[in-house]
């Protein structure tokens, strides 16, 4: 049956209209799939590859359009903040790293109590600038200073340092020493790291030896050269105030037999709580030429290494000093020195000193005796 064969009765014309809707909304209804599909599930439907991937696009892009991610402003600000925090270059975060060496999970440093920032001027608050004298080690005279073990004949491994006339000692001398430090330079990196020259000298005098004409029986010197950071951490309760790096070289400046001499690279770790200091140093020694080496045994006897603990009560302050070989058997040496530093009258002030051990001073260092000393103490270490 042709279209024109088609008569226009009323029931025909009524088919034909519902035939034209219907073909309308089914290409309507195509087209809407086409355009916004319901599911993923008319994606999979589809046979040919470009159309179902062109179909999931069109779904995951109508998602995200109808559902925004909404920042607030103020992450927005702290990200971008972090990201301009962040250094640019290697040396900047280097200086980061050691401006905030450790300050994670320690207590703000208050300059006013703090042991070590006061001896170190570890704060920023605290720094003086450069080249300002202050005490190293303490300074005192002992008029009285007894050892229960003369040391006539000094000796040691090297066959031209060792003494072999009796040198006639009295047991009873006289003991002192001065011992400075200043700073050089200040905030090497960033505002952390400053490096401090310090000199220390000891002798020990003969002071009631008139038979020998009164002669200084033994003088240490001690240069040395510190870089000092500034840390903030807790460990074992205790406040870790300081990390440094020391060269120190020792002797007593005399010629063989009777030259003692060495030199040593130094870490040092810096602890406290409340009126209670301690100083850790580990050091290595500079190995020297067998020829020249006037101790070669030296660090079996002097140590490896010293532990000294300060504290204060009242007007009184102790320190104590321990020191070790490290080593076990034949090898297994060490010393300890207790020191006191008491009021008397005003600023006037009494220094007690008891030291046991090996190496008291550089020409006795693998020699052991017990010396007791009592005099005036000028500076203490804090």
């Amino acid at each position: 049956m042709s279209f024109k064969s088609f008569e226009r009765t009323p029931l025909n014309l009524s088919i034909l209209t519902m035939l034209s809707f219907g073909l309308v909304s089914i290409a309507q209804a195509d087209d809407t799939a086409q355009i916004n599909p319901a599911s993923t599930q008319a994606c999979v439907a589809l046979e040919a590859n470009a159309d179902r991937l062109d179909c999931y696009d069109k779904i995951f892009k109508t998602t995200n359009a109808q559902a925004p991610v909404i920042v607030s402003e103020q992450r927005v600000a702290q990200e971008m903040a972090m990201v301009k925090a962040q250094p640019a270059t290697l040396p900047a975060k280097i200086e980061q790293t050691v401006q905030s060496l450790f300050t994670i999970h320690g207590d703000k440093i208050d300059p006013n109590t703090s042991l070590l920032d006061k001896r170190w001027e570890l704060s920023e608050n605290s720094k003086l600038g450069t080249w300002n004298i202050r005490a190293n080690q303490p300074v005192y005279l002992l008029p009285a200073f007894w050892t229960s073990s003369k040391n006539e004949l000094p000796s040691s491994p090297n066959p031209q340092n060792t003494e072999t006339t009796d040198q006639n000692l009295k047991s009873t001398e006289a003991k002192f020493q001065i011992s400075l430090k200043t700073k050089a330079a200040e905030n090497l990196i960033g505002n952390n790291g400053d490096l401090w020259l310090g000199y220390t000298q000891s002798s020990r005098w003969q002071v009631y030896n008139s038979e020998e004409s009164r002669p200084f029986r033994e003088t240490n010197y001690e240069p040395e050269a510190s870089l000092i950071f500034r840390t903030n951490y807790e460990l074992l309760g205790l406040n870790g105030r300081l990390l440094g790096m020391t060269f120190n070289h020792q002797s007593n400046g005399r010629s063989d037999p009777l030259s003692r001499s060495w030199n040593r690279v130094m870490l040092n770790l810096g602890l406290e709580r409340g009126n209670f200091a301690m100083m850790i140093r580990p050091w290595y020694r500079i190995e020297e030429d067998a020829k020249d080496d006037n101790n070669p045994d030296i660090k079996d006897y002097m140590g490896r290494g010293d532990i000294t603990g300060f504290y204060r009560w009242n007007d009184h302050e102790f320190s104590l000093m321990l020191r070790h070989s490290l080593k076990g058997g034949d090898d297994s040496h060490g010393a300890a020195q207790f020191d006191w530093a008491f009021p008397i009258k005003g600023k006037l002030r009494g220094h007690f000193q008891l030291f046991d051990g090996y190496g008291e001073s550089l020409i006795d260092y693998n020699h052991r005796a017990t010396y007791v000393g009592l005099g005036v103490s000028l500076m203490n270490w804090y």
